[in-house]
């Protein structure tokens, strides 16, 4: 059961990917961020609701929140941060960088998953997972020769840097979730934490308005038009809400539902929900090749197909 849920929120994974990517073209990041949670805390406050005001009807169903002590909420807040980090990291890149490069660079997470629990958990690696591992890495390194023929040094780009910072926080997060999906209620984190999101957020988008509205007067004081381009936080262009937003939104709760739903599993493994997820890379692949016209893809293709190699064998190493 908890494998067929990993598969389905690696195909919903993959679909928010590209939604993400739809959200953040030519868009102001920050506000695209903050919406994320915003929508996700939506979709989820029936179910809150509902768990408070009527428990008899949601106790024996998959939708029930438990309760938190106010220990508890501590975790999730520190849960909250460690994501928002990530997201933070990983939307900028996302918006900088061609799909094909971004989401299989992303894809490699498992693998430093996998060395965290080497390193915290004491787990130990197999032949399987050091080969899994080496295919990973050998990937990424040909996968800066393919970016350096689009202009994208690996070296020396700002955005690489940062994606490679998100899928680091992205493993120190896959690595706590192994430990909370152990002694806190799964719903209870994940509308919980989206909720935190929302709170940590609201003092960097006030900043962010503040920042808009003084480029506004000075543009106005100049005589130059409002809705000529400018920089939003160091980002060119302003804020335009799109329907993309919601989807992205929807697409993330689903898969975190499917994916915290598989840790809750007590004989399921985070060394195996992990790669499996992260195979919902192939989504928006074929979406980057296919419609949004992406360069060089026969070669990413196959460094793609070396990164899901990498990602079998951590999987038949864990089984």
């Amino acid at each position: 059961m908890w494998l067929l849920c990993t598969v389905a929120s690696a195909i919903f994974l993959g679909m928010y990917e590209v939604f993400k990517k739809l959200a953040l073209r030519g868009n102001a990041v920050l506000p695209v961020l903050f919406l994320t949670p915003v929508c996700c805390t939506l979709f989820f406050l029936p179910c809150l609701l509902l768990s408070r005001l009527s428990p008899g009807t949601m106790q024996d169903t998959v939708f029930y929140v438990g309760v938190l002590s106010g220990t508890d909420h501590l975790y999730v807040l520190l849960k909250s941060a460690i994501v928002l980090t990530s997201w933070c990291l990983a939307y900028y890149a996302m918006r900088n960088l061609p799909i094909t490069i971004a989401s299989p660079v992303k894809s490699t997470q498992p693998m430093f998953v996998l060395i965290g629990a080497f390193i915290v958990f004491g787990e130990r690696m197999n032949a399987w997972q050091w080969a899994g591992a080496l295919v990973a890495l050998c990937c990424l390194f040909f996968y800066s020769r393919v970016g350096e023929k689009e202009g994208i040094s690996f070296k020396h780009n700002k955005w690489l840097w940062c994606l490679i910072a998100a899928v680091l926080t992205g493993a120190v997060s896959g690595l706590y979730d192994k430990y909370m999906m152990r002694h806190f209620d799964r719903m209870a984190v994940q509308i919980w934490y989206t909720l935190y999101q929302i709170g940590l957020m609201l003092p960097i988008m006030v900043a962010y308005f503040r920042h808009e509205h003084k480029l506004e007067a000075a543009a106005a004081a100049a005589g130059t038009p409002v809705s000529a381009p400018r920089h939003s936080l160091g980002i060119p262009g302003g804020f335009q809400m799109r329907w993309s937003i919601i989807g992205l939104s929807l697409f993330l709760c689903v898969s975190d539902f499917l994916y915290f739903y598989a840790l809750s599993i007590p004989d399921s493994l985070i060394s195996v929900v992990s790669p499996i997820r992260r195979s919902g890379v192939i989504v928006p692949f074929i979406v980057g090749a296919i419609f949004l016209k992406e360069k060089n893809v026969k070669q990413k293709a196959l460094l793609l197909a070396g990164v899901l190699i990498g990602i079998l064998c951590l999987y038949f190493g864990s089984k």
